[in-house]
This record gives structure tokens, sequence and C-alpha cells, in this order.
């Protein structure tokens, strides 16, 4: 059901990214051609402009060239000596002697008459040297035709008079743009926005899919863990219950044994229900930083052999073995005992809960990297590749459906990897379906 629901989000989800980006696409061409024609629009504008402008430039200028030499005896041919290098930037060929004040006084009035009300640069060069002879910078005004410039006031008469060969003078306009248009359609494209836009909602809606991954698993997991434990505190219960009702019921008067008998299960089951609510409790610690370690040099070696004999005698008493290749070279650690034989009797007691067979456990020890490396590698049912990564986790148990012929609350294993990373140390798994578990565990000396 959890997954028919995912899948309808993540459609759902990948329809919403559909429609978004086809309304995006859609918008960005629109936008494009409206771009598009604007830009050609303007450059039509401009270009009427520029054409307008330079017409009546031309005009002025023949104005300016016809002015100088219509008081010249012999006829001169003007034709073709106004010249349009650029768009902003004109030349004028003249053979006649030139005072500058009577060509800005000309350029002025010329310009002003043709309506070109722009800032304009001229200057007069001498073709010989290919030099310029005179320049200034005319800054247009209401009435700065009828003013003649201040430089050009100081100006000395000697220093204004060349010989009467070729020369030629031009005009910049430097507010006019030499090109129609600088506008790139291209260095504003969306297209770029519009990815990162994407890349964040995929990145977002990946991230809600995880999420709601993980609530599920987490759900599930809270699940399994409440039905564990009724499960694991229901059976000691019952059993205290029945083992008490028989005690009130019946005489035992001359039965001390049969008494005694039921005293002992009641006994062993509240000892049973106090080592569950302990293991949560422990856990809680652990995870509130409560725990305190009471750290003494202790020689795993007796440790895991006294384990050994524990579980021969209590588990494995009819059947089932467990060997020792303890062949550390220095088997003393500065641990907590108390936490560290819970970790050993954590990882015994899983590997004869699930071993369907006689359970073969091989307990190992090497020295290694300034401290002990210990194997506990057992015959059981294995555990899968997609679960292996999970198992470490709080409350989680490999999923058995309904079934609940394993007893425990899935904290075995997060209390073990808890406890070795307290101590500095660390644990590793190794799994196969079906044949066994190996799990390498790591402490400093």
């Amino acid at each position: 059901m959890f997954y028919k629901k995912i899948n309808i989000v993540i459609i759902l989800g990948i329809l919403s990214l559909g429609s978004i980006l086809l309304i995006q696409v859609v918008w960005i061409k629109k936008s494009i051609a409206i771009q598009h024609t604007n830009i050609a629009i303007h450059e039509k504008e401009d270009s009427l402009n520029l054409k307008q402008f330079s017409e009546d430039t031309h005009i002025a200028l023949s104005k300016v060239l016809d002015e100088i030499t219509k008081h010249n005896k012999q006829p001169t041919d003007t034709y073709g000596a106004v010249k349009q290098l650029r768009a902003n930037y004109f030349t004028v060929d003249i053979d006649e002697e030139l005072h500058p004040y009577y060509l800005e006084s000309l350029l002025k009035h010329a310009l002003y008459d043709e309506h070109v009300m722009q800032d304009f640069q001229y200057g007069i060069y001498d073709c010989f040297t290919d030099s310029i002879v005179f320049g200034n910078l005319i800054k247009h005004t209401k009435d700065n035709h009828y003013y003649s410039s201040d430089t050009l006031l100081n100006v000395s008469s000697e220093q204004l008079k060349w010989k009467k060969d070729g020369h030629y003078f031009t005009v910049y306009f430097p507010n006019i743009q030499a090109n129609i248009s600088n506008v790139n359609p291209e260095s504003y494209s969306p297209w770029l926005f519009v990815v990162a836009i994407i890349i964040v909602v995929l990145f977002f809606f990946g991230y809600a899919i995880t999420v709601i991954a993980k609530q599920k698993r987490l759900s599930e997991v809270k699940t399994d863990f409440i039905n564990n434990m009724t499960h694991e505190l229901k059976t000691p219960i019952s059993t205290i219950s029945l083992s008490s009702e028989m005690i009130l019921k019946s005489d035992f008067s001359n039965d001390p044994e049969r008494l005694k008998r039921y005293a002992g299960i009641i006994f062993k089951e509240n000892k049973r229900l106090e080592n569950q609510v302990e293991r949560v409790l422990n856990v809680a610690k652990l995870d509130k930083q409560k725990l305190i370690l009471q750290k003494t040099n202790l020689d795993i070696h007796q440790l895991i052999i006294e384990a050994k004999e524990t579980f021969e005698f209590n588990q494995l008493e009819h059947e089932g073995k467990i060997t020792l290749e303890l062949n550390a070279i220095n088997p003393i650690v500065f641990a907590d005992q108390v936490h560290i034989t819970n970790v050993v009797y954590n990882l015994l007691d899983n590997a004869i809960k699930y071993c369907k067979n006689t359970p073969e456990i091989i307990i190992r020890s090497t020295t290694e990297k300034k401290g002990i490396n210990i194997e506990f590698e057992d015959n059981g049912l294995g555990i899968k590749k997609d679960d292996i990564r999970f198992i470490f986790d709080k409350f989680y148990r490999v999923p058995t459906g309904n079934l609940h012929n394993v007893k425990g609350f899935g904290l075995g294993l997060f209390y073990v990897k808890m406890i070795i990373e307290e101590h500095g140390g660390t644990i590793k798994v190794k799994s196969e379906l079906g044949k066994g578990t190996t799990f390498y565990i790591w402490l400093p000396e």
C-alpha cells in the first residue's frame, strides 16, 4: 500500500515538473520572440535615425565646404570631398587656407541649421605629414553657435597659418554610436535560469522522496519494535500470571517442591523482564549521552572464555559448540568490563538465535594496529545485502513478516555498535545469506 502511494507521489511529481518545464519553455520562446522583435524594431529605428543623421551631417558639411570655396576665384570641384568613414566620423578635403575660428563658426551654424544638435570634435590635418594642425571639442549648448571657443581666442594668427596646399578637416561626434546596435539576444539567455530552477526542483523532489522513504522505514521499524516488545513482554507476564494463580488456588502444604518450582518460574520470568527493561534503559542512556564507562585493564581472552562456558552450560547443553582461536599477543584492553561483556553476550546470543541448524561458532583474536581484532563467525541464517546497512540502526530487525520466532527488540546490535565506538573501536560485518555471518571488532589497547 505504501509503495503504491510512493509511486503516485512520484508520478504526480514528474507530471508537475513536466508541466513547469513545458510552461517555462513556451514562455521563454515567446519572450525570445518578443525580444528579437524589439531588437529588430530598435535596430530599424537606430538605422533610420543614423541614416537621417548621416544625411543631415552631409548637407551641413557640404554647406561648410561651399562657404569656404565660394570666394575662390578659380572653380573648385567639391564632388566627393565629404566622406563618411564611420557612422560618427566624417572627413572633408579642402585646398584653401583656413582659419580654425572661421571653420568652427561655419560648423556650428551649419550643423545647427540642419538640426544636428550634438557635441562634436573637429580637427584640421596637413596631408603631407598626416598630422593634426589644430583641433577642438565643441560642447553643444543652446546658444553656442554665437560664440567662439576660449581656446581658439588664445591662439595667435601666426600659429594658424600654413601653406596653400592639400589639407583636410575631420568632424567626430563622440555621442553617436558607431554601431547600430550592441544588443546580443543570446547574452541574456533565460535558459540557464530555467536549468538552474529545474535542478533545484529536482533536488528538492529527490530529497522529499528520500525523506518519505526514511519515514516509511522508521514507521516500519517502530511498528516492528512495538510488535516485538509486546510479544517479548507478553510471554513472561503470562507465565508469571499463570504461576501466581496456581500458587493462590492450590494447596502446596503436602507438595513443597511444586511450590518451589512455581516460585522459580516466577523468579526466572521476572528476571527476564528485568533484563529486557534494562536493555532498553541502557540504549536510552546512550542516546542521552549519560553513559559513563568504568574502564579498567581487562583480559579479553578471559572474558571470552567465561562467556563460552556460560553459553555452553545454559544454551548449548545438548547441541552446538563454540570454538576459540585466541591468538592475540596482548589480550589486555582498557575497557568497561560490564559493557564489553554485554557486547560478547549479545553477539553470541544472536549467533545462536539466528541459526536453524546446530550452532557452530568460532571466536578468533589477533593483534592488529596497536589493538586487538576479535571475530565472531557463525553458521546461521545470514543477512541480505539490502539489510546489512541497517542492522546497527536502533530498533531495526531483519523483516520476518508477522512471525516472531526470534525474540528481541532490535536493540542488541545498536547497543554493540554504540559501546564499541564509545571505546574508540570499530565494528564491521560480512554475511552471506544461508551460510552465516562474521562480525569484526577492533578495540584499542
